[in-house]
């Protein structure tokens, strides 16, 4: 009779380049595929509304995914190690295979299981897959991590990638006690603000291929001269696919390679992109060496920043209220969609931090509820290095200008009008700065400020003194940010 093994779906959402379900198919095994919703996260990191939003959909995909094989995915909803116990002692199974996460409290859990369904004959086995090099896999010359970008991306790149296995599974296990999926209320009812969100993502494995295939097909030969245009569709948006593990750094590495031995004058573009995922991977390496680094300033002086909590102003960014076009047009992009543009990424986050003086924290948190993509590698280490706090930051006195910044990476106001539809009639040379029109050109376009569209909330100047005062103050006590 054959053994059943659990496949413990996390994030991982997939059936293809899976280690741990190739691992746990071998030796004749049933699988038993099982997710287990855990709402008990430590500190302040449950799912994000955005995330559950894509979780529940990327669920839905998977399930059909694996009844197309003969097999049915389990769901069940409680503490990790209770119901994986269960579940072994109910279905027979004797062994139980996932892939590795990274954050702190999932470490922990790992050694646990490990330790805990081991004293009940249990094993319990994780694999990688989920990025590029295990973390402790690149390290310096001195055998540390590294704390610079471009010496670990060139460290990595003198290393293979694995390329990806396929899916590989004869015989599932038929025990079927699952939760209904509709019974989690992962969806917003009310009000529904993901209503139109299909109208922009496809979630699930399907989806991440099929948006793969036409970014390097379609788009990726203009990635490098147009990535930071919010306007134009020259980003993969293969983000938020990545973090729920529908598809895996090997396979877009796989495909990026190819792409270059078939086109090679797309090369240039490609290694630009094949970058991007290095940050991601840098991102991870960071979190696996410096488990604080979500919650804590890297750069340990920046611990005594004199911020500026003001919850108005915090509420007026977050909803896209702050008069400086750019800024808003982003913020709202975010609320729509889900998701933001990564150039805009940038401007928002310094313009919380150095305009506002707003800790990074709570831009941190915003962006955790409300991306589709909200992971906490990503997360955290994006948001210290706009603050100047973070590995490989950038330099404190980099303020972004929103208004310059919008004037070079949106030339022609699409991006804003697209987003922010009052300023629609302005003329170019005042849609980034609608405070600057004449009287009669905000009349044409039908805007009045302070009732159509806000005043803006800071002075750009006396906001990029205040932020330079600020870091100013840190800078003489003892060590320097820089």
């Amino acid at each position: 009779m054959s053994e059943t093994a659990i496949l413990w779906f996390r994030q991982d959402l997939r059936l293809n380049d899976l280690p741990a379900l190739q691992a746990a198919s071998r030796d004749d095994r049933k699988v038993l595929p099982l997710y287990i919703l855990d709402d008990e996260t430590p500190g302040d990191w449950s799912m994000g509304g955005a995330s559950r939003w894509w979780l529940h959909h990327s669920l839905c995909s998977l399930a059909a995914d694996i009844e197309a094989l003969g097999g049915q995915l389990i769901l069940r909803r409680g503490d990790a190690k209770k119901i994986l116990q269960e579940v072994c002692e109910a279905s027979g199974a004797t062994s139980v295979f996932c892939s590795r996460r990274y954050e702190p409290w999932a470490s922990e859990q790992e050694l646990l299981l490990h330790e805990t369904l081991g004293d009940h004959g249990i094993e319990f086995k994780r694999y990688g897959g989920t990025l590029l090099h295990e973390p402790g896999s690149v390290l310096t010359l001195g055998g540390g991590p590294f704390k610079v970008f471009t010496p670990f991306w060139r460290a990595c790149q003198k290393q293979e990638v694995a390329p990806p296995l396929p899916m590989q599974c004869d015989s599932w296990s038929n025990w079927s006690k699952s939760d209904e999926l509709a019974s989690w209320n992962l969806l917003p009812t009310s009000p529904d603000w993901a209503e139109y969100w299909l109208d922009h993502w496809t979630p699930g494995e399907n989806g991440a291929q099929e948006r793969l295939h036409g970014f390097l097909d379609e788009t990726v030969s203009s990635y490098a001269d147009q990535r930071d245009l919010p306007a134009v569709d020259a980003t993969s948006r293969l983000s938020a696919h990545l973090h729920h593990g529908e598809i895996s750094p090997r396979q877009i590495w796989a495909m990026c390679e190819q792409k270059k031995l078939e086109l090679p004058h797309t090369a240039t573009a490609v290694n630009k992109f094949q970058a991007e995922i290095g940050w991601r991977e840098f991102s991870y390496h960071l979190l696996h060496f410096f488990p604080a680094i979500p919650h804590s300033a890297f750069k340990e002086n920046f611990a005594e920043f004199p911020w500026q909590p003001d919850e108005e102003r915090l509420r007026r960014w977050q909803r896209g209220e702050t008069g400086y076009p750019i800024v808003d047009a982003g913020m709202r992009e975010l609320w729509a969609t889900g998701i933001m543009h990564n150039r805009v990424r940038m401007v928002v986050a310094s313009f919380l931090c150095k305009h506002l003086l707003q800790h990074w924290r709570k831009g941190e948190e915003w962006f955790w509820d409300t991306l589709v993509d909200a992971d906490l590698a990503s997360n955290g280490c994006s948001w210290q290095w706009v603050a100047g706090s973070g590995a490989d930051a950038a330099p404190y006195f980099r303020i972004f200008n929103p208004v310059t910044q919008g004037e070079k990476f949106d030339k022609q106001g699409e991006y804003v009008r697209r987003w922010v539809p009052e300023l629609a009639k302005l003329p170019n040379k005042y849609v980034h700065k609608p405070w600057e029109a004449p009287e009669d050109a905000l009349a044409q376009a039908e805007i009045k400020l302070g009732t159509d569209y806000p005043e803006p909330i800071v002075d750009h100047r006396e906001a990029r003194q205040a932020a330079l005062d600020a870091y100013q103050q840190i800078r003489l006590s003892n060590a320097t940010p820089t």
